[in-house]
């Protein structure tokens, strides 16, 4: 097993890792731009075949997904007793999943939480995705900070 590569106190990640957390997980953040401001807004979403998928109704999402718009999508875990958690960030192209595909995504697709009619199925191809840990289970010296794995 490798050792976990640090950063100023935070294990970093795998990709495996990351998508490992991702698809375990079940209310995320998606966030878009209007015009040069970000928004963010909570969904509930599943994974498959390496796309986040969630419905949505008419809006700024929609708006997003039919321009094809790069986006960053956030899932996270707080312990706050023990002061512990992850985020995994994922960043792809937003689009509306289409009536050749929507088939075989639809069986995978969340319901959604929000009341309303919510029934545009979006997809964000996973094209970039990387996370942290918070730890107090780490060595001491691996905690003084920068890049180093340990071992």
């Amino acid at each position: 097993m490798n050792e976990p590569l640090i950063d100023n106190g935070l294990e970093v990640l795998s990709e495996d890792e990351c998508l490992r957390l991702l698809g375990g997980a079940a209310l995320g953040r998606v966030a878009v731009t209007i015009g040069a401001l970000p928004a963010v807004f909570p969904v509930n979403y599943s994974v498959a075949e390496g796309t986040i998928l969630f419905k949505t109704a008419e809006g700024t999402k929609l708006t997003a997904a039919l321009r094809n718009a790069v986006v960053a999508f956030e899932v996270d875990w707080a312990d706050r007793q023990y002061h512990e958690g992850w985020s995994v960030l994922a960043i792809g192209t937003a689009g509306e999943i289409g009536e050749q595909d929507r088939p075989r995504f639809e069986k995978v697709a969340p319901r959604p939480w929000a009341r309303g009619e919510r029934n545009r199925l979006i997809g964000i191809r996973i094209e970039f995705v990387s996370g942290r840990r918070i730890r107090h289970d780490l060595p001491a010296d691996l905690e003084r900070g920068g890049f180093e794995p340990a071992g």
